[in-house]
């Protein structure tokens, strides 16, 4: 309970306007989340990831040019590609790194049927960006920007700069990550992959974004942030193997935080 009102409390302070739904997820997003060719796996992931509240609170929407950074395994991909595919465009932003390309690509290619043609502009720490500025409508990353954090402070500037430049004015970046209680130590944001809201809100106001929004969507309770081996002592990765199975299954996957910014139109 104490929780609850705790998080409550600090979205209300925060964004006034988080009062407002979310809208209605689409009829497209509603038939790419039923699509039969998503594996059972990634189906029971939904209850813990939550992708049509989240998808409807970015404000993702048929017609628009949408970025993923670093879409892994592809978990977001099989929804958001199939869902843009002939009526809008899917961008992959893999790390420009020999592995995480090739990765990436194979990914794609071996879903071609069913994504269709997605374009790949792959995000280098010390490199100029490679997707046109200002064409997008959306630029998304999910449980990322730890990554970033642990690749150095400059790495996360850059990746943030390169999301700004990649929007259109007025284009929504929607950011979702595994949340460091702000009383924690910072150091954990190191090792832990947990990250506090405070360290994500100054990335992204520090490259011009505004916030304008958060969503408890993807908050746990349950998730108490000191495991031992971090975030990935939790499914779906079980760091601890069989130690203590049935006590992280019950807890679930880690508390998320879900913000929503946008790059200002002037």
């Amino acid at each position: 309970m104490r929780y609850s009102l705790l998080v409550a409390l600090g979205l209300s302070l925060a964004a006034p306007s988080l009062a407002v739904a979310a809208p209605a997820p689409s009829p497209e997003l509603t038939k790419a989340l039923s699509d039969s060719r998503r594996s059972e796996a990634n189906r029971a992931r939904d209850a813990y990831r939550h992708p049509a509240e989240t998808l409807a609170f970015f404000e993702v929407a048929p017609g628009q040019t949408v970025v993923e950074y670093y879409p892994g395994g592809g978990w977001y991909t099989e929804i958001l590609a199939p869902m843009l595919k002939g009526n809008g465009r899917y961008v992959a932003m893999p790390p420009a790194s020999e592995k995480g390309l090739a990765a990436a690509k194979a990914m794609l290619e071996r879903n071609k049927d069913w994504f269709g043609t997605v374009d790949v502009a792959p995000f280098s720490p010390t490199e100029p960006s490679t997707f046109p500025a200002g064409t997008a409508d959306r630029v998304l990353t999910f449980r990322n920007v730890h990554n970033l954090i642990m690749a150095g402070d400059a790495t996360a500037a850059k990746a943030f700069a390169d999301f700004y430049g990649a929007l259109k004015p007025g284009g929504i970046l929607g950011v979702v990550d595994h949340r460091l209680p702000e009383e924690m130590d910072s150091a954990k944001e190191k090792q832990s992959g947990y990250i506090k809201r405070s360290t994500i809100i100054r990335l992204a106001t520090a490259a011009g974004f505004k916030l304008v929004g958060e969503s408890p969507v993807n908050a746990n309770p349950k998730d108490t942030h000191d495991w031992p081996k971090g975030v990935w002592t939790l499914p779906p990765t079980y760091s601890l193997g069989e130690v203590d199975r049935a006590k992280y299954q019950a807890i679930g996957e880690s508390d998320r935080l879900t913000l929503k910014f946008v790059k200002p139109a002037s």
